[in-house]
Order: structure tokens, then sequence, then C-alpha cells
């Protein structure tokens, strides 16, 4: 059990195959998500917040705990021991060379993206029942691009600048303004092949 920290580390980097293909459970993605956001907490509160019974909690903080992502946290009485998330954001690569663990990243990615999908699909279902400013401000949208490599990865990291104030307040509430709402923003970029009547500059050469 380790020391409870008011400030987590920024990330926590898979690599292993098998954390890799434990993350990819929507239970477990929301587990880690809500001990981001709400944790410390016991499974029994767990369970509250998911919906899931507290044996099936118990068992997946188990498997998250065992590839690194969570851990048990100070506090609790008897066998009711609170869980903390041990990092902020989970990171991963899809471009590794070994086989296995590229397989199971790309699985775990496709997972990632129907965990968002779902919650996307949920907040527009629920979008009426926000204020009308609130409503006004949230994004759904979408852009495209012809960009280099380069480009794609510099926008990137321009975006990770514009994030970065914000980011600072979640290690410290009190510096949150009057008003704030938890937001998610999500980051999604992607080499379009399915537009018509676009060359694929892959292709090209063959």
């Amino acid at each position: 059990m380790s020391e409870h920290r008011d400030e987590l580390p920024r990330s926590v980097h898979l690599t292993d195959p098998r954390a890799l293909r434990a993350y990819a459970h929507p239970v477990r993605m929301a587990l880690v998500g809500l001990l981001r956001g709400e944790g410390p907490f016991t499974a029994t509160r767990a369970a509250e917040l998911t919906g899931e019974s507290v044996a099936s909690c118990s068992y997946h903080l188990r498997i998250l705990a065992k590839y690194g992502l969570v851990e048990q946290a100070p506090g609790g009485k008897g066998r009711e021991k609170p869980w903390q998330a041990t990092a902020r954001y989970t990171q991963w690569s899809d471009t590794s060379e070994d086989p296995a663990v590229a397989e199971a990243a790309t699985a775990l990615s496709m997972a990632t993206a129907e965990h968002y999908l779902t919650r996307t699909l949920r907040a527009l279902e629920q979008r009426h029942t926000l204020p009308r400013q609130w409503q006004e401000a949230e994004q759904f949208g979408d852009t495209l691009f012809h960009l280099t490599p380069e480009e794609l990865a510099g926008l990137g990291r321009g975006i990770d600048e514009l994030l970065r104030p914000y980011e600072e307040r979640e290690k410290d509430p009190a510096r949150r303004p009057e008003g704030a709402r938890p937001v998610s923003v999500l980051r999604i970029a992607f080499v379009d092949r399915e537009l018509p009547g676009i060359v694929n500059p892959d292709s090209r050469g063959e």
C-alpha cells in the first residue's frame, strides 16, 4: 500500500499486452475514470456509481491493481478498504514492433473509442436537461484538414498547451471558478481514407 498523494503522477504507460487487454473492459475504464474524478472510494461506493455489484467491482479493482492502474488508499475499516487511481491519465502506443503488444494496444484503442462514443451519445440524449448556456457552449462537430505527419503532431502539441492551464485546476479544486462543471474534451484525429475523390497518398508509386 502506498502513501496518500495530494497530486497524482500525470500518467501511467501500459506496455504489457496483458495489462492492455485487462484495461480494455468498459467497467474497468469506468472505474479508473471515476477514481480519478471522485476517488478514493470503496468497492461499495464503486457499485453505487457504476450499477455493478460490489463483488464485480471488487474483482475489477483487483485486476486494475495488478497492472498498476489503481491501488489501495489509506483509511477504511475492516474489509472496506478505499481505492485510488495511480495516475491522472493512461497512455499506450499502437505502433509497437511487438505484434502481441500492437494487437492488444489496437484492441484497447478500439474499446476506448466505443467507450467515448457511448458517453457522447449519452451526453447528447441528456443535453436538453442542461441550462441553455451550457447547451450553447457544448461542441459537437468535425473539421477536415490536409496535414503532414509533422503538422498533425504539432497540432497535438498545440492543443496540449491550450489545455494545460485548465489541467492545472484539476490538481487543486479551490482554483476552479464558481460555476465550473466537469467537461470531457475528446481528442480524435485520424487519416480519413473514406472520403470520395481523395487520392490515397499511400498508394502512389505502386
